[in-house]
C-alpha cells in the first residue's frame, strides 16, 4: 500500500460511490422523468413510484452520513488520547478553539508536530485543507470509511 499524504489520502468506497449510489440517482431521475399525471390512477402510481425512488436514493446517502458521523467521533476521542498521551492533560481547552474539520485534519500530523501544528491552526485560525498541507512527517489512515 502507497503511504498517504495530501496528495492522496481522499478514500472512495467504490461500492457506495460507483455503484449504489449512481444507480439510484438514475433510478430517481427515471422515475421522474416516467410520471404520468394524465388520470387519477396515472398520479397515484407516479406518486407512489416517485416516494420509493426517493427512498431509494436517501439510504445509501444516509448509511453514508451515519458512517461519516461516527468516524467522526471516533478521530475525536482519538485526538483526546492522542493529546493526553503527549501532553498529560485533557483536550479539552484546545478542542473548544478548533473546529471539527480542523481537529479532522490535525490527526493526519505526526507526534512529533503535532503540538506545535495544533496551536498554530488556533492562533492562525487555519483552515483544513492548510493544516493538512503544512503536515511534513504525515500519518496515514488506512482504515477510515
Amino acid at each position: 500500500m502507497n503511504n498517504q499524504n495530501y496528495g492522496n489520502h481522499t478514500r472512495y468506497y467504490p461500492f457506495h460511490h460507483f455503484f449504489l449510489t449512481p444507480l439510484t440517482t438514475i433510478f430517481f431521475g427515471w422515475t421522474i422523468a416516467k410520471m404520468d399525471f394524465s388520470s387519477q390512477e396515472t398520479s397515484l402510481e407516479s406518486g407512489y413510484f416517485f416516494i420509493g425512488a426517493f427512498v431509494l436514493v436517501l439510504l445509501p446517502l444516509l448509511a453514508r452520513m451515519y458512517a461519516l458521523k461516527l468516524q467522526n467521533r471516533i478521530i475525536i476521542n482519538e485526538m483526546r488520547n492522542r493529546y493526553f498521551h503527549l501532553t498529560g492533560k485533557t483536550f479539552d481547552e484546545k478542542e473548544q478553539n478548533l473546529k471539527l474539520g480542523q481537529i479532522i485534519a490535525l490527526r493526519f500530523a505526526g507526534n512529533d508536530e503535532l503540538l506545535g501544528l495544533m496551536d498554530r491552526a488556533i492562533a492562525e485560525k487555519l483552515t483544513a485543507k492548510e493544516i493538512k498541507q503544512q503536515i511534513k512527517n504525515w500519518k496515514g489512515d488506512y482504515i477510515r470509511v
